[in-house]
C-alpha cells in the first residue's frame, strides 16, 4: 500500500512537471482554457447559487433558534452568517461540490480520450498532451472557482436575510448591521486562498486519474469515483492546513 501510494504521488508529480511546457500553438491552448473557464464557471453556477442560498438560510435559522432566550443582540444573526461563510462555508461547501461535478466530468472526459486513443494520436502529432489536457484545466479552475466561491457567499449572506427575516427572528436593519459589523477584510483573503488551493486540488487529481486510467467504462467510471474521493479529502486536509497556517 505504501510503495503503491508513493508511485501514484510519483506519478502526479510527474504529469505537474510536464505540463508546465512552452505551448506548441499558443491560440489553441487559449481556446482551451477559456472553453474550460465556461464549462467550469457558468456550467456550475446554477449548482453552486443553489446550494449557497440554503446553507446561509439554515445557518440563520440554526443560529436564530439558538439565540431565542438569550441576552445575546438579534443583530449577530447576521454576523455569523457572514463570518461562517466567507471563512469555511462558502469555499470548503462549494469545491466539494464541485469536485463532484467537475472533477468527474474531467476525469470522464480525459479517461474517455485516453480509451478512443485520441491522447495517443495527439502524442504523435507531437503534441504535449500532458500541458494541452490538463494545464488548461488546472488554470481555468484557479482562476474561476474563486470567483464561484465569491458568488456563493453573497448568496448565502442573501439566503440568511431571507430566511431570517421572513421567520420573525430578525428584522431587516438588524440583519444588515449584523453583516456590517465587525468585518475583517483578512478573511476574505483565507476564503480566496482556500478557494484557489481547493481549485488547484480538484481539477489536478481529476485530470491525473483520467489521464492515466487504463481498461473500459468500468475502470473509467471507477477513476472517475476515485477522483471524487481523493479530491474531498485533500480538500478537507488542505482546509485544516490552510485554517492552521492562516488563523
Amino acid at each position: 500500500m505504501k510503495l503503491n501510494f508513493l508511485e501514484e504521488f510519483g506519478r502526479y508529480l510527474i504529469l505537474l512537471k510536464t505540463m508546465f511546457a512552452p505551448p506548441e500553438n499558443f491560440t489553441m491552448y487559449r481556446k482551451e482554457t477559456f472553453r474550460q473557464m465556461h464549462d467550469i464557471g457558468v456550467g456550475s453556477l446554477s449548482i453552486i447559487g443553489l446550494i449557497a442560498f440554503f446553507i446561509g438560510a439554515v445557518t440563520a435559522v440554526q443560529f436564530a433558534y439558538q439565540l431565542e432566550g438569550s441576552f445575546i443582540p438579534s443583530y449577530y444573526i447576521g454576523y455569523i452568517v457572514r463570518d461562517s461563510t466567507i471563512i469555511e462555508l462558502a469555499p470548503t461547501i462549494s469545491c466539494l461540490v464541485l469536485a463532484g461535478k467537475v472533477g468527474s466530468n474531467i476525469a470522464a472526459e480525459i479517461g474517455g480520450m485516453r480509451q478512443k486513443e485520441q491522447i495517443d494520436a495527439l502524442e504523435i502529432m507531437g503534441v504535449n498532451t500532458a500541458a494541452y489536457l490538463v494545464g488548461p484545466k488546472i488554470f481555468a479552475g484557479c482562476v474561476v472557482i474563486p470567483f464561484l466561491v465569491i458568488i456563493a457567499a453573497g448568496i448565502s449572506m442573501a439566503g440568511g436575510y431571507l430566511a431570517a427575516v421572513s421567520s420573525g427572528f430578525v428584522t431587516p436593519n438588524d440583519y444588515l448591521l449584523g453583516l456590517r459589523s465587525f468585518f475583517e477584510s483578512y478573511y476574505v483573503f483565507m476564503m480566496i486562498v482556500k478557494a484557489i488551493v481547493f481549485g488547484f486540488i480538484l481539477t489536478s487529481i481529476a485530470c491525473y486519474k483520467g489521464f492515466y486510467v487504463s481498461g473500459g467504462s468500468i475502470e473509467l467510471g471507477k477513476a472517475s469515483t476515485q477522483a471524487v474521493v481523493l479530491s474531498n479529502i485533500m480538500i478537507l486536509i488542505a482546509d485544516y492546513t490552510i485554517a492552521l497556517l492562516l488563523t
